[in-house]
């Protein structure tokens, strides 16, 4: 295996600039390993004084700017695309209409399926680039027949594959990574940035949903959905405490439940179940957050798809360890069982599959299996 983020000739590279730090290093070193590049920022939204400000490094107008001065400091030409049709469709639509289902969508790693790596790449292919820059931490690993791999980044405290694992080969093929294959810590990268002379070596790392433009996401949802006011039920079916929307609620949640009677045993109490089809929230101990097991949709395999059963180590969130699992692809549905139980595992969220450091695939959580120990 010939282990390379780089290709032998020079390409017509289209970097991805959103306005932050990484982003604009991502494109400097691409320009200065020899390739054409070409910056872009995206506009997200119609109304960008809507979107998070105060230097988040991701959507709004000052975001652009900061783009657009990093732009002209590298020497690469810089436009700003218009996305915020697809982005509202594809992305914010669909956060809400997995909390409306009771699911917790991951709406930055439905941005790199949808945006990132399908309208932006498929616009940039069009126009006759061959691949888009990003400054996420990865590495595209290129093997000796010219297939590639997803891998984690050299440093795994910046390793950020569970969002790219939804990446098809194809994607793959046409995705440069240029600060995945170095040991770069936080500080150095800003480091380097001030040595290029970018503005935005200082700037403060995005944070959160850029959509949200006060961080309140059950104020953003009670705005989209309407007010709905339902029970809080212990595991019995008792009803102890009322809420305004069973969408402004994740399995694994404990603060913010408003609950008036306290446990019997007087031990905290986590949201265990979201049921939308009656507005009920469920409640109970820890111990009842365990999962033994999962099934999950939509698979995206990074390459060739598994056949039969096989052992990997699984990513539950963004910034979740890992776990080690039995996974089986069976009729399109992902079955997976943990050696281990998990805890707050929520219909909705993507579970990434790993074989050592590769990114085997993605898919969509749709069921869990409760552990015995929590069912005794």
């Amino acid at each position: 295996m010939t282990e390379t983020s780089q290709r032998p000739r020079p390409l017509r590279v289209l970097a991805a600039m959103s306005g932050g730090v990484d982003s604009a290093v991502a494109a400097a070193r691409a320009a200065e390993a020899g390739h054409d590049v070409t910056g872009v920022h995206l506009a997200l939204s119609a109304n960008p004084q809507s979107f998070r400000t105060g230097a988040r490094g991701c959507c709004t107008i000052e975001d652009s700017r900061d783009a657009r001065r990093a732009a002209d400091v590298i020497g690469i030409p810089f436009y700003v695309w218009d996305l915020a049709d697809r982005f509202r469709e594809d992305v914010v639509e669909d956060f809400v209409a997995e909390y409306e289902a009771g699911r917790t969508p991951n709406p930055c790693l439905r941005c790199n399926e949808k945006i990132k790596f399908a309208a932006l790449l498929d616009k940039a292919l069009a126009l006759g680039f061959d691949a888009v820059c990003t400054g996420h931490y990865a590495q595209v690993i290129v093997n000796e027949d010219g297939t590639r791999e997803l891998h984690r980044a050299s440093d795994m405290a910046k390793d950020q594959s569970y969002v790219l694992g939804v990446l098809d080969e194809r994607q793959l093929a046409h995705a440069l990574f240029p600060l995945g294959d170095t040991v770069t810590t936080k500080d150095e990268i800003r480091a380097e940035a001030e040595r290029r002379g970018l503005a935005v070596a200082k700037k403060p790392d995005s944070h959160d949903i850029c959509f949200i433009a006060d961080g309140d996401t059950q104020g953003f949802l009670a705005g989209r959905l309407g007010k709905a006011e339902g029970d809080i039920v212990d595991e019995s079916g008792t009803v102890v405490g009322s809420h305004e929307g069973a969408y402004g609620f994740t399995i694994g949640q404990r603060k913010g439940l408003r609950i008036g009677t306290p446990a019997a045993d007087g031990k905290p109490r986590y949201v265990l179940d979201i049921s939308p089809v009656d507005n009920t929230v469920t409640v109970g101990p820890a111990a009842s957050l365990d999962v033994s097991g999962l099934t999950a949709v939509k698979p995206r395999w990074c390459g060739t798809a598994p056949s039969g059963p096989g052992i990997y180590t699984a990513q539950l969130r963004a910034h979740g360890g890992e776990t080690e699992v039995t996974a089986e692809l069976v009729d399109g549905i992902l079955e997976v069982t943990f050696t281990e139980p998990v805890r707050g595992v929520a219909p909705g969220q993507a579970i990434v599959l790993y074989d050592d450091t590769r990114v085997v695939g993605s898919a969509t959580i749709a069921t869990t299996t409760r552990a015995a120990t929590a069912m005794a």
